[in-house]
């Protein structure tokens, strides 16, 4: 486990990795995300008003985790393929002073991550929030996607399994 602290729009986030980390449904899971693999290297969607990151979104009400990051990696980088679930980022509210517990977020949610080997690379058609997708090898992931720090951390972790 590792755990860091963000600046989320101006409060305090903390964020703490869990690898392998059992999903229940008491778990409140918010978003997924894929660290979408093809001929050793990684997909990097361009997401409006967020940059390059993994492709991810939250999930649509009575969606299952596995059919929301489906979904999510086809609409942002029209891929296709075989998932493995790595872990999951719990999400923290707890020592942040400005949390309404009448917003969008719970106290503590959780955004699970998997690896996708991907089978089915699509023409890119920009019909969703994504402007673009590159592929990139994995060492340069780090110089390349706009988000914390625990995104490598969970590329490296992704590196490690397969989704077979």
């Amino acid at each position: 486990m590792q755990t860091i602290f963000v600046d989320w729009g101006g409060n305090n986030v903390k964020l703490t990795w869990i690898p392998r980390m059992k999903l229940t449904e008491s778990q409140k899971v918010t978003s997924v995300h894929a660290v979408c693999m093809k001929d050793g290297n990684v997909l990097l969607a361009h997401i409006k008003h967020r940059g390059f990151n993994y492709p991810g979104g939250h999930l649509e009400l009575g969606e299952k985790v596995e059919e929301a990051i489906l979904r999510e990696t086809y609409e942002e980088g029209y891929v296709k393929g075989t998932i493995k679930y790595i872990g999951s980022i719990k999400v923290s509210h707890e020592e942040n002073p400005s949390f309404d517990p009448k917003g969008k977020y719970p106290l503590i949610a959780y955004q699970a991550f998997f690896r996708m080997d991907v089978t089915e690379c699509l023409p890119f058609l920009r019909g969703h929030e994504s402007i673009s997708r590159i592929w990139v090898e994995p060492s340069e992931v780090p110089f390349v996607i706009n988000d914390h720090e625990l995104s490598k951390i969970i590329l490296e972790e992704a590196l490690m399994v397969s989704s077979n």
